[in-house]
């Protein structure tokens, strides 16, 4: 066996395959001794992945095909913004235990441990695009020359973990090589801009694995995580699959439910923020993820509802649930344009507008299927402009739409509103929680602020003297 294992764990050798008729072993990360490990992929995953394992003690390798990227991670530029990511990548390079390659080979050399952490896009049909996942499976078995623990930490639909292993079992044999490996489902649960805290101190780690020996070894891994209570829940490799696709579109369904409803209360008069408070105060339904607003978007939810409804599809069931989550949550991403149009009688050509909020969400510059940008398109296609500000999300702004006349990108909240004929809110970042009121009224060329995730008092806008209008609460026109 490998140098690092010591005899001392004792299972019968017909759970481990076939690696002799009696292997007995002890993992020395037990004992504090550090692990190997490759991560295939240095996205956000990845990224995160390798640096809090390094952050213990581990010895972490990250591979990418992007040369360019590969450069820059090793002097600590990142090419994504999450809080405490950068430095935690700048300590774990001047440490020597986070180091990043393009070097496959070194890579599969490297590491007891293969994480795979590429992405995932949706394909033309709503389905997991699985090929970065099936190169890196590819890869491996081109270089193993050993036994390997292949974790699979992208998130994607059942079945892929068998996947993974004929993918490997094709490729060794076509190298007339025989070597042991194991493949785990190891899913994610990182929150953008939480991913540090969520991974350094995890409410669960999920591990779907069909040999004993793989756990023990996975619990040697996460051991620095797991310290001061059991987290670890093992299972098999598809209800491990499935348990990332699950999470996920329960927590988009509770948002689409809450923006549904959010609706009905409008159109009834009532108050939606009163009726969250009123659901959430009871322990089985909980104050979590029932905020409504103006859609959810990121790279997750949208995604992962329309890959599990695909799955579901594949082995002839019909998800209508899901559907429906996705379809509200689509309509929702429209819900202040129509507000805005209907406010103006229908003209929005030649007017300008303040928009605070690019990203999907705080703590993070990430734009992808941002309700940000279909508010913004919308109005550029009725003939509007838009001068926009978030904290993080500039530059990524302006990578996806480059120099247009109709974007003005600013440097702070205020600059915005110069000009400008009302204040879009779309993004809760707490910059924009408390702002001074008079000097916005000051400077829009009329009172009116559309909120699309009710951070304001709607009582003390109509003191102030504003229109505003949000979601699922009474408007207030002056």
């Amino acid at each position: 066996m490998l140098d690092w294992i010591l005899a001392l764990f004792c299972v019968p050798a017909e759970d481990y395959h076939s690696i002799g008729e009696r292997t007995c072993f002890v993992v020395l990360p037990h004992l504090g001794i550090s692990m190997k490990v490759t991560i295939f992929g240095s996205g956000y995953v990845g990224l995160v992945t390798g640096a809090c394992l390094a952050e213990v003690g581990n010895d972490v390798l990250c591979v990418d095909v992007d040369a360019e990227k590969i450069a820059q991670l090793s002097q600590g530029k990142l090419p994504i913004y999450e809080p405490g990511l950068e430095q935690m990548i700048e300590k774990g390079i001047r440490s020597g235990r986070l180091e990043f390659t393009t070097n496959a080979e070194q890579g599969v050399g490297h590491g007891l441990f293969q994480f795979i952490a590429v992405g995932t896009p949706p394909d033309e049909d709503g389905s997991a695009e699985l090929k970065y996942v099936v190169n890196v499976a590819e890869t491996i078995a081109e270089h193993m020359q050993e036994y390997r623990i292949v974790v699979n930490k992208s998130t994607v639909p059942v079945g892929t973990a068998d996947r993974v292993n004929a993918t490997i079992q094709d490729q060794l044999q076509a190298r007339a090589a025989e070597f042991e490996f194991d493949v785990v489902s190891n899913p994610e649960f990182l929150k953008a801009g939480a991913a540090i805290a969520d991974f350094m101190s995890p409410e669960r780690i999920i591990v779907g694995t069909d040999n004993p020996r793989t756990l023990e070894l996975l619990k040697a891994l996460y051991a620095p995580f797991n310290r001061n209570r059991d987290r670890m829940i093992a299972m098999d490799i598809r209800s491990a699959e499935l348990t990332k696709y699950a999470a996920n579109a329960m927590l988009a369904t509770k948002i689409s439910f809450m923006n549904e409803l959010a609706n009905v209360a409008e159109r009834l008069g009532a108050d939606i923020e009163q009726v969250r408070h009123g659901i959430g105060s009871d322990s089985r339904i909980g104050y979590s993820f029932i905020y409504p607003g103006c859609g959810y978007g990121g790279s997750c939810f949208p995604k992962d509802v329309n890959a599990l409804q695909q799955s579901a599809g594949e082995v002839g069931y019909e998800a209508r649930l899901l559907q429906a989550v996705e379809e509200v949550n689509s309509e929702q991403k429209s819900i202040l344009l129509k507000k805005i149009s209907a406010h103006y009688g229908g003209d929005l050509s030649g007017k300008t507008f303040a928009l605070w909020g690019l990203a999907f969400k705080p703590n993070t510059d990430d734009m992808r299927e941002a309700p940000s940008r279909v508010l913004m398109e919308g109005l550029w296609d009725a003939g509007a402009r838009v001068r926009a500000h978030d904290p993080e999300a500039l530059a990524e702004c302006r990578r996806i739409y480059g120099a247009r006349e109709e974007l003005t990108l600013c440097d702070n909240p205020d600059a915005t509103l110069e000009g400008a004929d009302a204040l879009l809110v779309v993004t809760e970042w707490q910059s924009f929680r408390s702002p001074d009121f008079q000097k916005i009224k000051a400077r829009l060329s009329a009172p009116v602020i559309f909120d699309g995730r009710n951070l304001y008092d709607p009582k003390m806008l109509r003191r102030e003297g504003f229109s505003y209008y949000s979601i699922g609460r009474r408007e207030v026109v002056q």
